[in-house]
């Protein structure tokens, strides 16, 4: 769309289509960049993957923690969409029935707690009740940073 297009007077908006109103205002805003300058959209999307630290995808790792009854693991699955977590699965591995109870809390919660946030932004440290599996979950978020790294 031309500049003159995008200036258009009043009773030409009123005219164009719902479905095409978002592109005139994109046009509109792509006429007020500099001459030869990328279109908005491009150029945040360029930016955007230039910024992007995580490749997308999902990825399992296991971490390990201490418990009072010993040595524990949860298994730990993040799916990633330009460095944010869109979901996340922890699997429950416990030796000891109170661990089931822990793990299993942690599991429920951990959702609600993250997913939206930056893979960088994670800090995990209580959820539902349980804070030893914490440590666990930040270990393989730990994990599947170093796996996920551009």
């Amino acid at each position: 769309m031309s500049i003159l297009g995008a200036a258009g007077c009043a009773g030409a908006e009123a005219e164009t289509p719902a479905a095409e109103a978002p592109a005139a205002e994109s046009s509109a805003a792509d006429a007020t960049e500099a001459p030869g300058a990328a279109p908005t959209g491009a150029a945040t999307a360029d930016a955007a993957a230039a910024d992007q630290s995580y490749e997308d995808g999902t990825y399992t790792q296991t971490g390990g923690y201490q418990s009072p009854a010993g040595p524990e693991e949860v298994g730990v699955t993040l799916t990633l969409a330009a460095d944010v977590v869109t979901a996340v699965e922890v699997e429950p591995m416990p030796d000891n029935p109170t661990t089931t109870m822990y793990q299993e809390r942690f599991a429920g919660g951990i959702s609600d707690a993250i997913v939206g946030k930056k893979l960088d932004e994670l800090a995990v440290d209580k959820v539902a009740g349980s804070s030893l599996t914490s440590g666990g979950f930040n270990e393989a978020a730990d994990k599947i940073k170093s796996e996920a790294q551009l």
